[in-house]
């Protein structure tokens, strides 16, 4: 992150009134800039109902003004706190978190390359209107993939994120298709997507567990464009325009993800942040002004990462458990953990450990192979599990030996 300056404070105050726009003399000039119109500050939406969370810390979780919130644990997936979690709500561009995870799982399979050039058709070219963010991609004009992406992340164009769903699936429909089975296979079980940008149909929704889980794989799955997220500010056709998230200007910690804003989805926020080597993954949806979707999720995190620390279960390196083995030149294998563990946990609170180790389980067994899993819970409540794996090899018996063993088995000896 960039330190602190005074002279970024004017791009924060333009932010937090939704009023970035690009001013360059050579926008000025452009084919572009004689259709666009300086889009009018919105005011801001009657004030949101306030909305308690539920949360296992004792004491309950803030009381935010959004429809729907939640605060999830990045290592775990856990839900810390959230209210209306699963309730579907029209996401704003918000859905370009989804846009944007295709592209970069296509750029990491291979099926697309960052300098592939990608077509501005008359369906995505934005006409500058006043009611929607764009790259500004001229018409029929040509652009590379990585910058499409940039455009789609940082800048947040309807324009970039429609040809590259052309470009990808043919159409924003057969895109939308793309969309939606991938959110089947992540598990967002209440979303609902029809287009590429987040522009209103009543038809596409997404609820606020979703969001975070789609949150949650762009930072697990796309390491290698993550840090596009916390880009300030990308130019592109002699455009010059600022990240809306505001939270990359006040806070180190914050790196990402995306904003959203239209009237029926009111101000929308994806966050997340990393202190002290605790990731957290917050979304704030429908409240009523850019300052507060920005005020909402620094309360949320301060409350999160006050009320939460990382425990350590079980030491990296400790044997767990002695796991029984059936017709093998040994009886038993050592189980331990394949990685060191963390889990995320009320602070204060005592985490209790239980292990399972597969039943019948029989030789061969190799080195690392997965034969068993230990369970972390806290205050009754499961907060995590992490696979047990054998310490050594264990190989199969000889056939007499073998034989032996059934026998005394079959005994019960």
């Amino acid at each position: 992150m960039h330190p602190k300056t005074f002279s970024i404070l004017p791009v924060v105050l333009a932010i937090a009134a939704t009023t970035l726009v690009p001013t360059s003399a050579s926008f000025a000039a452009s084919h572009v800039a004689k259709k666009a119109v300086q889009k009018k500050p919105t005011a801001d939406a009657p004030a949101a109902a306030t909305v308690a969370g539920e949360t296992a810390v004792a004491g309950g979780a803030p009381a935010l003004a959004a429809k729907a919130w939640l605060l999830m644990d990045f290592d775990s997936g856990e839900v810390l706190a959230s209210a209306n979690a699963d309730e579907p709500l029209p996401p704003a561009s918000l859905t370009k978190m989804m846009t944007s995870f295709l592209v970069e799982q296509a750029l990491r399979s291979g099926k697309l390359k960052k300098d592939d050039l990608v077509t501005t058709s008359q369906n995505a070219w934005c006409r500058g209107s006043s009611t929607e963010s764009c790259m500004y991609l001229p018409l029929n004009s040509q652009a590379t993939v990585i910058d499409i992406l940039r455009g789609i992340i940082i800048q947040s164009g309807n324009d970039a994120s429609k040809a590259i769903a052309e470009h990808m699936a043919g159409s924003e429909e057969g895109f939308a298709k793309l969309m939606n089975a991938e959110a089947q296979r992540l598990g967002m079980t209440h979303t609902h997507f029809v287009n590429a940008t987040g522009l209103p149909d009543p038809d596409h929704k997404a609820s606020a567990r979703d969001l975070a889980i789609l949150a949650r794989a762009i930072i697990r799955d796309s390491s290698d464009f993550y840090p596009i997220y916390a880009e300030r500010e990308f130019k592109y056709n002699g455009i010059k325009q600022g990240n809306r998230n505001a939270l990359l200007y006040t806070d180190p910690t914050v790196d990402g993800l995306k904003t959203g804003h239209t009237q029926e989805a009111g101000y929308c926020l994806v966050t997340s942040s990393k202190r002290n080597g605790m990731r957290l993954i917050t979304v704030i949806l429908n409240t009523n002004s850019a300052q507060a979707r920005a005020d909402q999720t620094r309360t949320l995190l301060g409350w999160g990462y006050s009320n939460f620390e990382k425990a350590t279960p079980i030491q990296p390196n400790a044997v767990v458990a002695t796991a029984k083995v059936n017709f093998g030149k040994a009886d038993t294998v050592a189980a331990g953990l394949a990685t060191p563990w963390t889990v995320t946990v009320p602070r204060g609170q005592q985490v209790q450990t239980s292990v399972q180790i597969k039943p019948d389980l029989e030789a061969p067994v190799a080195k690392g192979a997965v034969i068993g899993k230990v369970v972390a819970n806290s205050n009754g409540k499961p907060v995590g599990e992490a696979p047990l794996i054998a310490q050594a090899d264990v190989e199969r018996a000889g056939f007499m030996l073998r034989s032996w063993q059934r026998v005394t088995k079959l005994f019960g000896k």
